[in-house]
């Protein structure tokens, strides 16, 4: 096998950025020869700009149709999880769109199934690409600074505008989407923070829904996270606020990461902070600290690589830059950050699973709200996605 044949299920905004890096040639041993949409229009589309794909109209004519050997799944979240349990058992390897699904049970049932297939079975965590992040990621778990104690993100420009909400009828409900920021936006971050600073085991958050635009789902967010070592952490997050911010903060034992503005600034302290303020005479004691910018290697393909690496994986048996395993890490973060907000008390992770899903269908099925729709494709979607 020279070329990884792709179906591509849902060419909706990243369904059809992923047919425009093909066509720009940033995927070489990846030929897109099948997708699949639900909508004529989106099919019509995806003929135009690749004359010899295969179409279909629903997924599993396309996984049936033996013209891929593998599937990328850019659909609506609350399909992830059964497609992918479809494509794996189908023979095919995949790739999935995050977030990895809307609640953990059914995605622990997809691992469940990934966990027994000899298939490749990979999710879209991109920023994992970005130079910032795994230089953080390489100093973090190198153990040089020693244990973590504090973290902090502040997320909030991720500024959307009521005509965004309108543009699909899926998008912020509970219904179509199963949340707001913490499902849309965030679950880059939400996995960026886990697999930087592990897991946290208790969540205590507030999640405000509609506060900011007409939608019933949350899109203004604080989280406090408590660690096993007994680290804290704050994940702050909007779609409301303009202009935002994108501030990250890891404070170790010996040493500060700042992640912002594209720059690594690294605050490393002379001596370990814990034993200075154990044995230190003088009350107001200061430790002399030395600030560096952290030398990045400027890698940040995003996209292309994650499905590259994917190619590399099945054809070569190459490292992924994330298995599908592990999408349900950041999505147990933003299970237990709505169940603690809907509770109004701190959880423990991992979560009451069946409880998380009871709330959840009571939203649906309790949701009165009316939307208005205007439907739009972005076929270009930038690197934060």
């Amino acid at each position: 096998m020279e070329k990884i044949r792709l179906g591509i299920i849902g060419v909706g905004n990243m369904g059809s950025s992923h047919i425009k890096n093909a066509l720009n040639g940033k995927m070489p041993e990846i030929e897109i020869t099948a997708v699949a949409d639900i909508k004529p229009d989106r099919l019509q589309w995806a003929k135009e700009q690749l004359p010899d794909v295969k179409t279909y109209n629903t997924a599993s004519e396309l996984m049936d149709s033996g013209d891929v050997d593998a599937v990328l799944i850019a659909t609506p979240h609350y399909d992830h999880p059964p497609l992918v349990i479809e494509a794996l058992k189908k023979g095919l390897h995949v790739m999935s769109e995050k977030p990895a699904g809307v609640y953990t049970k059914q995605v622990r049932e997809m691992n469940a199934v990934a966990d027994k297939s000899d298939k490749i079975f990979a999710i879209m965590f991109n920023q994992r690409t970005n130079c910032l992040y795994r230089k953080a990621h390489e100093i973090v778990h190198s153990g040089k600074y020693g244990e973590m104690k504090r973290v902090t993100w502040i997320i909030t420009d991720w500024y959307r505008t009521q005509a965004y909400y309108n543009s699909g009828g899926w998008r912020a409900t509970w219904s179509g989407e199963g949340g707001g920021v913490l499902l849309n936006q965030c679950p880059h971050q939400l996995d960026l923070w886990q697999w930087i600073c592990g897991m946290p085991e208790k969540i205590t958050a507030v999640c405000h829904e509609g506060k900011w635009h007409n939608i019933e789902v949350e899109d203004d967010v604080m989280i406090y996270a408590e660690y096993p070592n007994g680290a804290t952490g704050t994940f702050i997050t909007t779609t409301g606020d303009f202009p935002g911010t994108n501030r990250l903060e890891i404070t170790l034992d010996k040493a500060k990461l700042i992640c912002e503005n594209g720059k690594l600034t690294v605050c490393e302290v002379a001596q370990s902070v814990s034993e200075f303020t154990k044995n230190a005479e003088e009350g107001f004691g200061s430790i002399d600290y030395e600030t560096y910018e952290a030398e990045l290697d400027g890698r940040n393909i995003q996209h292309p690589e994650v499905m590259n690496k994917f190619a590399g994986a099945i054809l070569r048996g190459e490292p992924l830059t994330a298995s599908g395993q592990e999408g349900i890490n950041g999505l147990m973060i933003s299970n237990a950050a709505f169940l603690s907000s809907w509770l109004g008390k701190t959880v423990t992770l991992p979560i009451d699973e069946e409880l998380f899903y009871n709330l959840l269908q009571e939203k649906i099925k309790n949701s009165d709200f009316v939307k208005e729709v205007k439907e739009v494709v972005n076929e270009n979607m930038d690197s934060t996605y």
